[in-house]
């Protein structure tokens, strides 16, 4: 073509770079003009960026534990454009227009990518018109302004399609593309599972076409670039494999569900996606690319000549089929999945945007150069009236396109945060957030919250009926709105009765919403933990000491009372403490019970610049828990301090402090159990069955909501670690504290821990047939199906009934490639 002749790689490169400024301005100018918060989605993921943002501050590169832990920020959602986010955040700041920019990136690799695949399917031209027609397809640019997944996956998505195209079609340099094309998928599956979707189809086409040709040294280049993709998903994916097998139903069956998508035994399940392309690609960007087909098909029958004036490999089949085999595939596959959502299939878009140019360029009329001028100047008008408030109408041509900035008043988030952290200062506090709107919920709360460095995160609590009293009585910080709350259960009206009306909250300050609702911020009368400044001169900063403990002079057995603490000491030995507190009996010092915990039950968050300040005094009302067996009489206490850093230790000196057991002693009314006691008192339940795991972990759910950071599992952990090593008990006190350290190893995704704790419960219970079905799953988990066989094998030996160890064994045998045993085992146990 003439046309494509007179454009050089410089010209073509100034005319992407105009495409993709235009998109930049558009953007820009948008996000300045937008004064909304982010809804559900966009805070979960920009909560996502915050969290890979403060980890790669101090990086270890050369640290295993580091890069487990790296890898545990996100672990259901892979972590690629977190990490991708990670230097917007560091250029431009912590707001959620800064980490917007990273989109500008991304639409420059989508545009580069669409030119590419255009490029080497058919022409430039075709590249620089498909190029244009994702700046102005509705279902890309609505996308584009919102910070989801779902345009960065189709990103990464084209740019590996974009990839293998190439390695598919070129004869030359095949290892390098190979390659390449392999650390693209890699990418791709390293930002959302669901890249397969679209990326599978195309690469069994490769695989099968190199096998029927019998190409087997690019096959062997293929398999060498699957190696690559491996390599970088890999250990996001082998640290949360458990995880995202678990969270699969609930984000795909359960959410479905919810919505009322459409069953997969029914027409609407595969048409779904069908009817909503007018929508996602508006009519005028569809009917005049189709006319161009129709025309050029009738021109043909019509044995006219036009058809020849194109390039012959506008109408190469393998070129229409590589392409029918990605939009099917992954059309099919989308709709196969049982959750939809318009979102779902953006990867689409780009693709069908160059068979869409090749239909614009077919236009061979004297109309022709109108024609693909007016489309372009009506896809740019329409974008402008779908994203600005213009004084112009656009529900005529896309009615759903809309796409606005909010621009009314400012919503009142900073302000609720600012006036938590005045009030409860140098604490990590988690707020109840009762309403669940777009503009009002627990996800954008957590956003506000961190990103003033605050440490304030939101959660929706009061979501079971059965847990409404125990959610009010685990959170300081509430808030509720009048008027419409949102998507809430039916539990949450009693909640929202229990705070407002209840004896325990008041209303600490209220916002007017842009809707005219109230928001109400709702705070504890008498908070769990308490900062004070403490300035008394006598008072030594180096010491940790207990200035005061009130509870009640008597109490009976196996019951909860509450307690006071009152600690004054310096802000690094407030911070970095654990105590061990134990109540012993004086004329038996075998009878005795524990109260261990971080100081401000690590709540405390202090900024470094306050290490060598003068002390502060820690308040922390909670409750202690009294064993049902233990024996009537006086208790002492006893205290040691506990760096959780460095593991040095020493012992609090303490005032003459007692408590009288009497059985028949009245109860005294007990706030909430702190999480480390509900922690231990829930995980010796372990030793007894392993159907009741899933109480366990019920209520391990529950109290990991109260703690956002989930720091009561180390706390734990050190604590009794220490205890086991230090203290001399009897066995069956060990095999408890033991199954409260494997527990918390276990929530903390601690595989090597939790491996040396339950074989210690093995050595130390050795006819128990649950401590060897724990050891084995845990071998599971880590990818260790031979030692996990063994120990499996004594399990079975001890109690050859138990169903689920079965079921391990059977996993066990699958995973070491002897899949007749494994069937064996696993039918066995649904007989």
């Amino acid at each position: 073509m003439r046309q494509q002749q007179q454009l050089n790689w410089q010209q073509r490169s100034i005319i992407l770079g105009i495409i993709w400024i235009i998109g930049v301005i558009c953007d820009r100018l948008w996000f300045k003009l937008d004064n909304s918060v982010p809804a559900w989605d966009q805070a979960d993921y920009l909560n996502g960026v915050l969290n890979y943002w403060e980890a790669l501050q101090t990086p270890q590169w050369f640290n295993g534990q580091w890069w487990r832990s790296f890898w545990l920020l996100s672990n259901k959602i892979p972590p690629l454009n977190y990490i991708l986010t990670v230097p917007s955040i560091n250029l431009f700041g912590t707001s959620e227009d800064a980490a917007t920019t990273v989109m500008l990136f991304y639409s420059a690799v989508l545009l580069l990518s669409v030119y590419g695949l255009g490029v080497v399917l058919f022409d430039a031209t075709v590249g620089l018109w498909a190029a244009g027609l994702c700046q102005l397809i509705p279902g890309l640019y609505s996308h584009r302004l919102e910070f989801i997944l779902d345009y960065p996956l189709t990103t990464v998505i084209t740019f590996s399609y974009c990839l293998l195209t190439i390695y598919f079609f070129s004869s030359s340099k095949s290892w390098l593309w190979a390659i390449l094309a392999g650390i693209s998928v890699g990418l791709a599956v390293l930002t959302k599972q669901t890249a397969l979707f679209f990326l599978l189809p195309v690469i069994l086409t490769i695989f099968i076409t190199f096998i029927t040709q019998r190409q087997w040294w690019r096959l062997i280049q293929l398999i060498i670039g699957g190696l690559s993709a491996i390599a970088i998903a890999f250990p996001w994916y082998r640290t949360n494999w458990l995880l995202i097998l678990t969270s699969g139903k609930r984000a795909t069956v359960d959410s479905a569900i919810a919505e009322g998508d459409p069953a997969l035994n029914t027409l609407a399940a595969w048409t779904y996606y069908l009817k909503l392309l007018p929508q996602l690609l508006t009519w005028n960007l569809l009917l005049i690319p189709i006319a161009g087909f129709i025309f050029y098909v009738i021109s043909k029958l019509a044995k006219k000549n036009n058809h020849r004036k194109f390039p012959t490999n506008y109408f190469a089949r393998d070129q229409w089929i590589w392409l029918t085999t990605y939009l099917f595939g992954g059309y099919l596959l989308s709709s196969l999945n049982i959750n939809k959502d318009p979102r779902y299939i953006l990867p689409l878009l780009p693709i069908l945007a160059i068979i869409l140019a090749v239909g614009l360029l077919l236009w061979r009329s004297r109309w022709r150069n109108y024609i693909l001028t007016a489309t372009a100047s009506l896809g740019i008008i329409l974008m402008l009236l779908n994203i600005f408030p213009l004084p112009l109408m656009a529900d005529k041509l896309n009615p759903q396109g809309r796409h606005y900035p909010y621009t009314g008043e400012p919503f009142p988030h900073p302000q609720v945060i600012t006036t938590i952290k005045n009030t409860s200062p140098y604490l990590r506090l988690v707020l109840g957030v009762l309403p669940s709107t777009p503009e009002i919920n627990q996800h954008n709360f957590s956003f506000y919250g961190e990103q003033s460095q605050g440490k304030i995160s939101g959660r929706q609590v009061g979501v079971r009926e059965e847990e409404i009293l125990a959610d009010s009585r685990s959170l300081d910080w509430f808030l509720t709105k009048t008027g419409d709350n949102g998507s809430i259960p039916a539990s949450q009206p009693a909640m929202v009765q229990l705070i407002e009306s209840g004896k325990d909250f008041q209303l600490q300050q209220g916002w007017q919403l842009p809707d005219k609702t109230q928001l109400k911020l709702y705070h504890r009368y008498f908070p769990t933990v308490e900062v004070q400044e403490f300035n008394q001169a006598s008072n030594n900063n180096q010491n940790l000491s207990l200035e005061k403990v009130e509870l009640p002079a008597v109490s009976p057995n196996g019951v909860p009372i509450p307690i006071t603490y009152a600690w004054v000491g310096s802000p690094k030995l407030l911070q970095t403490g654990i105590v061990l507190l134990t109540w012993r009996q004086t004329e038996d010092p075998n009878a005795f019970w524990i109260h261990d915990h971080a100081l401000g039950m690590g709540a405390l968050n202090f900024p470094p610049a306050l290490d060598n300040q003068p002390a502060f005094k820690v308040i922390e009302r909670t409750a202690m828990q009294i064993p049902l067996d233990i024996k009537p009489g006086k208790y002492n206490l006893e205290a040691t301090y506990l760096d959780r850093h460095t593991g040095k230790t020493q012992n609090l000196p303490l005032p003459n402090i007692t408590l009288t057991i009497d059985p028949q002693a009245t109860a005294t009314a007990a706030p909430e159990l702190d999480l480390g006691t509900q922690l231990r008192n829930i995980a010796p339940r372990m030793a007894e069955n392993i159907k009741g795991l899933e109480a366990i972990f019920t209520q391990t759910a529950r109290i990991n909501q109260y703690d956002a950071q989930q720091d009561y599992l180390p706390q734990v952990e050190k604590a009794l670690s220490y205890r086991l090593e230090h203290n001399q008990v009897n066995i069956q006190q060990q095999v408890n504290w033991l199954y409260g350290v494997a527990l918390s190893q276990v929530l903390q995704q601690n595989v090597e821990g939790a491996i040396a704790s339950f074989k210690k419960i093995t050595t130390l219970d050795p006819q128990n047939p649950y401590g060897y079905a724990y050891l084995g799953f845990v071998y599971l988990y880590d990818w260790q199906p031979k030692p996990a066989d063994i120990v499996l094998n004594t399990a079975i030996k001890i109690n050859p009934n138990i169903a689920e160890i079965k079921t391990l064994k059977g996993v066990a045998s699958l995973m070491q490639g002897r899949f007749i045993k494994a069937w064996k085992m696993l039918n066995n146990h649904q007989q």
